[in-house]
């Protein structure tokens, strides 16, 4: 029996571990598979942002064998060193909330020695009066660690970077060389921790065979010197690589070289092709039956896709296993500048898959031809609730990030009933398309389910490039949507892109325009813009004359093959935009610049916006939502104290009722006549989320009420009885 250890090279994410190879690892817990699993990255930093680390980094500097000119700022982080390496364990373990006290002593501004990356703190009042003291100290432990980030790049090892290494060398790689070249040289201080790591654990774990995960072109190089030194202590062991990264780039992978660092390359969903890889080392099948794997056979690169079975499915992939996993040794870090960014670094999140592919899969932009879009298949709510407790129990830890391409409305309701029926304590949030399914009362549902965010693409904010697109939204839907989110208490962050095809510089300002509206509005909270790439997997890239444009290369020289050049006759200048883009958006996730003219983000000429300045405000009083056919009724609240009583009104003696709620916050109260309230109170028990064993219909409701004889529901659903009820949590969905 093979014996397997799971690794995420350098460097992913600071705050969480990449989920990848817990999903393998559960998977491979299901075949009885012995397995570990290690996160350097995580442990890289640890060892690097020491005592001994700090000390050994500026040992290497005065040793170095050629002078280095360094800048100011570098020079004076150099002098400062005994600060740093005096300060720096405790900052960590504050950073890894060990050590909350020392949150004083960094906000009095004396503790932590201070470089470029404070430049700009007294700017930051504005950010500062909302934080807390762990907040604000949080932040100025993150500049600090910034800054010696910015020393080690310059001073040590240029391809540094918190959440990646050597990035530019992974993207757009289409041929194997300047890697190559980069991995016959000498090992730096982090390779070499790197090095010393994956020592350790092959020495505790003794695997027969090696997987490494690589998301991002940023831990591509982390995973083949890895590859590097295991060929060269480790001749037996083998070793695989998978993940994001090969599945968009290297699909039509040829240069042999790679696999002397390397011995297998597995694309898109790792279950299948790594039991099938295991049962070939168990010499249970021949190579030619592997599953859409790459291997060099007599120094060529074949592909072997033999295989017969059937991917796994996602119901039997197992619940994700975080263990050997340093979960409370990641670091908090704090991003102001960005709401959205901030969840990406700050926290400790379980991340979970609710569907496999995207159930909408149209975007022209995205890369739809691939497994990991085009093959949707949505678990139930039932096992998703499953593995939510299961990893509660496991890694003690509430926050989840369910990170699907886009989470279907409809799954996400069942969800978050499920969640409510549990009784589970769930923070959560994702990422989803603004659809008018997304509804007032389905906004309300999730919040109370544990959601706090909600991430979607507006993209390019304008109708006509969003049909060109075949987005399936219009600007207004998602202000609508957007607003309703934003009513019931989610953040909301719109992915932004600028120079798709044929985009003209009007569009763009109009665009810039509609953004600044939604802002202005209170709808949107948080948003990136992001420049358009053309990938070689998306409907752009696969037909570029369908969308005006003309691929211009790179030339494919055996390596990755993603993303692509291109030539826009049609559209604008694309690159005189970026900046001023960047700058407004800084200025509206602030609340502020909202009056400046829109040319003035920018140093050349733009046109004039040719969107109402009232456009996003009459799109979100359009909002409101219909009833679907199929909708049904659920009670979030708990059921009501009921006391029956009689009034006389003149001669005649009324019998009345008054039904008393309790909720966290208020007690309330609505009085109505004995028969309503009677039905009221029999309705309650059978839409209340945790006691329905079915939900109820809408359209059975209409009818029960009516077949009680107590008039017309639709006059009913006028009155200030059905208003109160609504408004304190009677939803339809």
């Amino acid at each position: 029996m093979q014996k397997v250890l799971l690794l995420t090279p350098p460097f992913t994410q600071l705050n969480t571990p990449y989920p990848a190879t817990a999903y393998i690892k559960g998977f491979l817990n299901t075949l009885g598979v012995v397995s570990h699993q290690a996160d350097l990255g995580i442990e890289v930093i640890l060892k690097l942002f020491s005592t001994q680390g700090l000390a050994q980094l500026f040992d290497a500097l005065e040793k170095a064998e050629h002078d280095i000119e360094l800048t100011e700022n570098a020079f004076r982080i150099y002098h400062l060193r005994d600060e740093y390496i005096a300060t720096i364990e405790p900052v960590i373990s504050f950073l890894q909330n060990k050590n909350p006290t020392l949150a004083h002593s960094i906000c009095d501004r004396a503790y932590l020695p201070e470089a470029s990356r404070f430049k700009d703190v007294e700017d930051l009042d504005w950010a500062f009066g909302a934080m807390g003291t762990q907040d604000k100290a949080r932040h100025l432990a993150t500049l600090y660690l910034e800054d010696l980030g910015d020393f080690l790049q310059e001073a040590i090892d240029p391809y540094f970077g918190f959440s990646r290494y050597a990035e530019r060398l992974g993207r757009t790689a289409t041929h194997f060389d300047e890697l190559l070249t980069e991995l016959q040289k000498p090992d730096t201080l982090i390779t070499v921790f790197m090095h010393e790591l994956l020592g350790k654990k092959m020495g505790a774990y003794q695997p027969s065979i090696v997987c490494l995960s690589v998301p991002f072109p940023g831990n591509l190089f982390g995973a083949l010197k890895c590859g590097q030194y295991l060929k060269e202590h480790y001749p037996d062991v083998k070793i695989v690589m998978g993940g994001g990264f090969c599945n968009t780039e290297l699909r039509s992978l040829s240069d042999p070289r790679v696999f002397d660092y390397l011995d297998f390359v597995c694309l898109d969903d790792g279950e299948a092709p790594l039991r099938t890889l295991l049962e070939y080392l168990d010499e249970k099948r021949p190579l030619s039956l592997l599953k859409r794997t790459f291997a060099r056979t007599d120094n060529q690169v074949v592909y072997y896709n033999g295989a017969s079975e059937k991917d796994v499915a996602q119901r039997d992939t197992g619940t994700p296993d975080y263990s050997d996993l340093f979960l409370l040794d990641y670091l908090s870090v704090i991003e102001i500048v960005n709401p959205m960014h901030r969840l990406w670094s700050d926290g400790r999140w379980n991340k979970l898959t609710l569907a496999h592919g995207c159930y909408w899969g149209k975007c022209s932009f995205c890369d739809i031809s691939l497994d990991y879009i085009k093959n949707y298949e949505p678990l139930t709510a039932a096992l998703i609730c499953d593995r939510i407790e299961e990893i509660i129990q496991k890694t003690q830890q509430n926050g989840f990030h369910f990170v699907d391409e886009a989470a279907p409305p409809a799954l996400l309701r069942d969800v978050a009933i499920e969640i409510i029926r549990r009784k589970l304590t769930v923070v959560w949030w994702t990422n989803i398309r603004f659809e008018k399914n997304f509804t007032h009362d389905l906004s309300l549902l999730l919040k109370a389910s544990g959601c706090i965010a909600m991430s979607g693409g507006l993209e390019v904010a304008s109708d006509r490039l969003l049909a060109m697109m075949k987005k399936g939204v219009t600007v207004g839907q998602v202000a609508r949507v957007a607003d309703g989110f934003t009513q019931a208490g989610i953040m909301v962050h719109a992915y932004l892109m600028y120079g798709f095809p044929t985009q003209t510089a009007q569009e763009t300002i109009d665009s810039l325009e509609m953004v600044r509206q939604l802002f202005e509005n209170g709808v949107l909270q948080s948003g990136f813009w992001h420049r358009f790439a053309m990938t070689s997997h998306s409907p752009v890239g696969l037909a570029p004359d369908a969308f005006d444009v003309q691929r211009i290369g790179p030339s494919f020289g055996g390596f990755a093959d993603n993303d692509l050049y291109h030539d826009d006759p049609k559209g604008a200048n694309h690159d005189l935009y970026s900046e001023g883009l960047r700058k407004s958006l800084f200025n509206y996730m602030h609340g502020v610049g909202f009056d400046i003219p829109l040319s003035k983000w920018f140093d050349s000429r733009v046109p004039t916006t040719t969107i109402p300045a009232n456009y996003i405000q009459r799109q979100i009083a359009q909002s409101e939502d219909s009833i679907r056919k199929n909708a049904f009724v659920v009670w979030l609240g708990k059921l009501p104290n009921v006391e029956y009583f009689e009034v006389k009104q003149g001669k005649k003696v009324i019998e009345l009722a008054e039904l008393h709620f309790y909720d966290k916050k208020h007690d309330w109260s609505i009085q109505l006549p004995a028969q309503q309230a009677h039905f009221l109170e029999e309705l309650f028990p059978k839409i209340a989320i945790q006691l329905f064993e079915q939900p109820l219909a809408y359209k059975q409701l209409q009818t029960e009420f009516e077949a009680a004889h107590l008039g017309s529901f639709t006059a009913f659903s006028k009155t200030p009885t059905w208003k109160k009820l609504r408004e304190n949590g009677l939803l339809i969905l």
